[in-house]
């Protein structure tokens, strides 16, 4: 399927690189393109083994039907005028995990994991315990790794665990899971998909090529996760925290088919949020045996995942969290409801159009938002309409300064943006980093 074809790879960062690379190997004629300057070594590297790198912006003008295939970037939207022409031009249209799912070997299980919130920290723990029962485990999808990047080294019988955007999930079509996961879905990325019910159907696809099976994994708590995969084929498990389902959280423990796993009070991070993921986990981790001591263990010492509500530094008795990866509302009610400490909120970040309105029920324990970016004037305006103390500021960097000057012994700094870090930042790693290495030079007295 992928061997003497002609392939127009649009978008490079990580994945277009690595899908390059990958099909290289196969007689193929390719070209990719970026509108942006790339890594000089991984452009040398690609040349070399005779892909064509253009770095322009005017990449519509390189693509022609003489091209089989195109393997687009899933941050590129479908109405980018490139694409358009691909797809008047009939040309089959597909993404990085789509074309190496083709590659992989026989009678490898994948769990997929989507949601709108809290994919990173559930496909850690999934990869983190079962690597503890199984040698034959591999990481990959949207939490960094493209599945292009592993799959050569991936042996029959593995075991492959993937976090799978609904970016990702536009241009998928044979790709198929053994085991999929809906955490929840709430209002996110309109700005790319145009409408709620069109993300929506993207994240369904999750359960693309299921039969019975295949197992479904869903939070039955979440109205639209139960209203959109109603239909579906796949045998279904739920997790809840107010229902006995096939995993449920009542009177401080989590049960799994009515037998106790573990307390909240063994589990070292806290928080409904997490107690969900968990019991999503949960659910997986028996599917392949994983016994209560195994998860006991785990969770006693697991703090979380990087820019997920991280701890940062105790400063002059304030606490500072780093919450990037809180790119819409609902990720920063999650962030908002974990304290009881009065708390400085940095908000701020790409304008995606989105009202920070459903913020507003959450605000109690915030003495001071401190907002900067694109969205700051929309931020003041809203925190306005809370009756809270709300300080403007151009960057980052100020935004730190003066929640550092505001905050008090026993508070909490958070940055939790409620945006996307696209207006000053590559990603929102890069957002949090700077974040903790502002943190890490305050002084302490």
């Amino acid at each position: 399927m992928f061997e003497n074809k002609k392939i127009f790879i649009f978008g490079m960062a990580k994945s277009g690189y690595e899908v390059a690379k990958l099909l290289s190997k196969y007689n193929n004629e390719i070209l990719i393109t970026d509108g942006k300057e790339q890594d000089a070594d991984h452009v040398k590297e690609l040349e070399e083994l005779g892909v064509k790198v253009e770095i322009t912006t005017n990449q519509v003008d390189l693509i022609d039907d003489t091209f089989d295939i195109m393997i687009k970037n899933p941050g590129i939207p479908a109405n980018n005028p490139v694409v358009e022409k691909a797809r008047s031009m009939g040309m089959k249209i597909i993404n990085e995990i789509e074309c190496a799912y083709h590659f992989l070997p026989e009678n490898v299980k994948i769990v997929g994991i989507t949601g709108s919130n809290g994919k990173t920290t559930t496909t850690t723990m999934i990869y983190e315990i079962l690597k503890k029962q199984f040698d034959n485990v591999y990481l990959g999808g949207n939490i960094g790794y493209p599945l292009a990047s592993i799959v050569n080294e991936i042996k029959e019988n593995s075991i492959l665990v993937m976090e799978i955007s609904d970016h990702q999930l536009c241009d998928m079509y044979d790709f198929k899971t053994d085991i999929s996961l809906l955490l929840n879905l709430v209002h996110a990325h309109i700005d790319f998909h145009g409408t709620y019910e069109i993300y929506k159907a993207m994240k369904k696809r999750i359960f693309n090529n299921h039969t019975e099976n295949d197992l479904a994994i869903l939070n039955y708590d979440n109205d639209d996760v139960m209203e959109l995969t109603k239909d579906i084929k796949s045998n279904k498990k739920y997790f809840s925290i107010n229902e006995e389902k096939d995993a449920y959280l009542k009177d401080d423990t989590i049960y799994y088919k009515g037998e106790e796993v573990i307390k909240t009070s063994e589990i070292k991070i806290k928080g409904i949020h997490n107690y969900e993921n968990i019991m999503a986990a949960i659910l997986v981790l028996k599917e392949f045996g994983v016994s209560n001591d195994l998860i006991k263990e785990y969770y006693a010492t697991f703090g979380g995942v990087e820019h997920r509500i991280e701890f940062v530094k105790t400063v002059n008795g304030v606490d500072y969290y780093n919450d990037s990866k809180s790119t819409n509302n609902e990720a920063t009610i999650t962030a908002l409801n974990t304290f009881k400490n009065p708390t400085i909120l940095i908000m701020g970040g790409l304008d995606r159009n989105i009202p920070f309105d459903p913020l507003k029920d959450y605000m109690d324990n915030v003495k001071a938002i401190v907002c900067y970016g694109e969205t700051k004037e929309k931020i003041k305006e809203f925190a306005d309409g809370c009756n809270k103390e709300c300080y403007v500021f151009e960057n980052l960097n100020e935004s730190v300064k003066k929640a550092y000057e505001l905050s008090e012994t026993n508070d909490v700094v958070l940055l939790s943006p409620a945006c996307a870090s696209w207006d000053q930042f590559k990603t929102f790693e890069e957002r949090g980093n700077l974040f903790k290495d502002l943190v890490k030079e305050l002084e302490g007295e």
